[in-house]
């Protein structure tokens, strides 16, 4: 498959790049200003950020690609993992 095509078929599911990464972007910021972010891990920080992308493409696109929600529970859960919890 050939790169034009698989942004055609990512901008299908997630929407717009240029519209995810704004709704994206502004949820992270938000989360950057938030009291306890420098308190956390690296990958506390990273399943945060990865789940912003993750919301960003449900709000941008398709809100009923399953995916995208396993995702966001997979970034939990591998945090839950690491701290003994799950």
């Amino acid at each position: 498959m050939e790169i034009d095509e698989i942004l055609e078929k990512r901008g299908t599911r997630y929407g717009e790049f240029e519209d995810n990464a704004i709704i994206a972007q502004n949820i992270k910021a938000a989360m950057r200003r938030s009291p306890n972010w420098a308190m956390l891990e690296p990958d506390m920080k990273e399943a945060l950020e990865m789940m912003a992308t993750k919301i960003g493409r449900i709000l941008n696109g398709d809100p009923d690609h399953i995916d995208s929600w396993r995702d966001i529970a997979g970034y939990a859960m591998l945090v839950a993992k690491r701290s003994g919890d799950a």
